[in-house]
C-alpha cells in the first residue's frame, strides 16, 4: 500500500472548506431570493388589503354603522363597466340592464308647468305603473324632485315594489329658476349644490332609485338660446365662441363639483351629466371627470345619425338617451299622426338597442334611453296662460326638419310639444285622473320591449 506524504493530507481540509463555503453561499443566495419574493408579495398582499380596508371604511361610511344596510345596498350596487372592445354595459344587482325608459310628467289637463303629481292625492302612477309594466317599460325619469322628499320617496317606492319599475331622479339645477340661474354666481352654486345634496342624502336608499342627472339642456344658455347669464370676466373675453366656452367650462366645473359631493355621500349609483345634443362636450371633458355617463337630449328624426360615434370621439363616456321621440300630430295635414309617431320611435328603439353592448355590439356606447314622453300635456304650447291648459292645442311650436312626415307645415313650424305622449289623455276621469288611451307607439313599444334579447 502506498503511504499519503504529508503534503498531500494538508490539501484535503482546505479543499473541504472550499466546498462548504461554495455551497453555502449557494444556499445563502437561494434563501435570500425565496425571502425577497415572499416579501415582495407580503407587501403587495399587505398593500391591496390595506386598500380593500380603505374602501370598505368609506363604504361602511357610506351605509351607516348598520352592516345589515351595507349588505343591502351592495346587492342593488348599480354598475357601469367598460368591454374590452370599448363599449360600455350597464349591470344592476350583477345582472345585465337595458334601460326601456319613459320620461314621467303626469300632468292633468287644466293644469300646468307648476303640478307637484307627487303630492297629487289620487297617486296617478299606480294606473300608469300598471300599464307601464304590462309594456315592458322598466324605468322613469322625473325632471325634478318636488317640493316633497317624503312624497317623492314613496313615489319611487311605488313604482319598484308594485311594478319592478325603476326610477331615475332629475335635477334642472336651477335651469327654469327665477331670478335665472347664474352658473358663474359662486352664492347661486352654492344653494344649488345645498339643495341637490339635500335630495340625495333623502332618496339614496330608495331600491328603486337607479341614478341621478344633474341638468337637461342647460348647455343651450351659453349661447342665450334659453336662459341667458355671463358675468364680467366672461364679457371682458374678445369673441362671441371664447365667451361660449368659458360659459361651458364654467358651467361643466360647477356639475362636476356637485358630482364629486354627491358620490361623498352616495358611492351606489351613477352620476349623469345632462347635455343637448353634443354641443361643448369637448369642454366637458376636461373639466367633468367626476361625471359617471352621459344623458343626452337628440332629436334627429327616425335615426341619431352620427351621434354615437361623435360623442365616443368628445366625451368618451357611456351615454343614455335621456329624452327623445317624435310627437304625433301632423302640422302640415292637421290630424293625428300615430302611424308616423310609431315609425319613428320603432326606428329610434333599434338604432338604441344596435348601439347597445348587450345586442351583441361589443363595442356599443349607448346604455339605454327614455322616450319623450308618457302622456300627453296639454299645457305646453301657452305655458303663461292657464285657459288654455285645458285645450289640446293643435298648434306647433318649433321646427325640425328631419320629422319630414309634416315638415312642409306653415312657417314649417311642425312640432306639437301637446302631442309627444305615447298615452293620450281624455277629459273622461277614471279612478280619479284623467282616463288614459293608450296609443298606436304604445303597442309597438310594448311588443319591441317584451322581446328585446339580452346577449351574454
Amino acid at each position: 500500500m502506498r503511504k499519503q506524504n504529508k503534503k498531500d493530507s494538508s490539501k484535503i481540509p482546505l479543499l473541504v472548506l472550499l466546498l462548504f463555503f461554495f455551497i453555502s453561499s449557494l444556499c445563502l443566495a437561494f434563501l435570500l431570493n425565496k425571502t425577497s419574493k415572499e416579501l415582495k408579495l407580503l407587501t403587495s398582499d399587505l398593500a391591496q388589503k390595506s386598500k380593500l380596508a380603505a374602501s370598505l371604511e368609506a363604504n361602511l361610511e357610506n351605509c351607516g354603522s348598520d352592516l345589515s344596510t351595507c349588505k343591502a345596498r351592495f346587492k342593488r350596487k348599480v354598475d357601469i363597466r367598460k368591454t374590452d372592445s370599448g363599449g360600455y354595459a350597464l349591470f344592476v344587482k350583477d345582472k345585465p340592464f337595458i334601460m326601456k325608459g319613459i320620461g314621467y310628467s303626469p300632468t292633468p289637463i287644466g293644469k300646468g308647468y307648476d303640478h307637484d303629481f307627487f303630492a297629487d292625492p289620487n297617486e296617478p302612477w299606480k294606473v300608469d305603473g300598471k300599464l307601464m309594466q304590462e309594456a315592458g317599460i322598466n324605468c322613469v325619469r322625473i325632471y325634478s324632485a318636488g317640493k316633497d322628499l317624503v312624497q317623492v320617496a314613496q313615489f319611487i317606492r311605488d313604482m319598484y315594489e308594485n311594478y319592478g319599475i325603476y326610477t331615475i331622479v332629475s335635477d334642472w339645477l336651477g335651469l327654469w329658476d327665477y331670478p335665472r340661474a347664474n352658473y358663474a354666481d359662486k352664492t347661486f352654486q352654492e344653494e344649488t349644490k345645498k339643495r341637490v345634496l339635500k335630495i340625495v342624502s333623502a332618496l339614496k336608499n330608495e331600491k328603486g332609485l337607479l341614478m341621478w342627472i344633474l341638468g337637461n339642456e342647460n348647455n343651450y344658455t351659453f349661447s342665450g338660446r334659453i336662459g341667458f347669464w355671463t358675468s364680467p370676466e366672461i364679457e371682458a373675453l374678445g369673441s362671441l365662441r371664447e365667451k361660449q366656452e368659458m360659459r361651458a367650462k364654467i358651467y361643466y366645473s360647477f356639475v362636476d363639483e356637485v358630482a364629486r359631493e354627491i358620490k361623498k355621500i352616495d358611492k351606489v349609483h351613477p352620476v349623469a351629466l345632462g347635455n343637448g345634443e353634443e354641443q361643448f362636450l369637448n369642454v366637458a371633458s376636461r373639466v367633468a371627470s367626476n361625471v359617471d355617463l352621459l344623458a343626452i337630449i337628440v332629436y334627429r328624426g327616425k335615426t341619431f345619425g352620427n351621434i354615437f360615434n361623435a360623442v365616443k370621439r368628445s366625451f368618451d363616456k357611456p351615454i343614455v338617451l335621456s329624452e327623445f321621440g317624435s310627437d304625433s300630430y301632423n302640422a302640415y295635414k292637421n290630424e293625428p299622426a300615430q302611424e308616423e309617431q310609431s315609425e319613428f320611435l320603432l326606428s329610434q328603439w333599434n338604432e338604441i338597442y344596435e348601439n347597445n353592448t348587450f345586442s351583441g355590439n361589443l363595442s356599443g356606447n349607448v346604455l339605454g334611453g327614455f322616450a319623450f314622453e308618457w302622456n300627453d300635456e296639454w299645457w305646453k304650447h301657452n305655458e303663461g296662460y292657464t285657459s288654455d291648459w285645458s285645450v289640446h292645442n293643435t298648434e306647433a311650436g318649433w321646427s325640425q326638419g328631419s320629422y319630414f312626415f309634416d315638415n312642409r307645415a306653415k312657417n314649417t313650424l311642425n312640432m306639437n310639444e301637446e302631442w309627444f305622449g305615447i298615452v293620450s289623455l281624455s277629459e273622461e276621469i277614471a279612478d280619479g285622473i284623467n282616463k288614459r288611451i293608450p296609443k298606436k307607439s304604445y303597442f309597438t313599444l310594448k311588443e319591441l320591449f317584451l322581446n328585446l334579447r339580452i346577449k351574454p
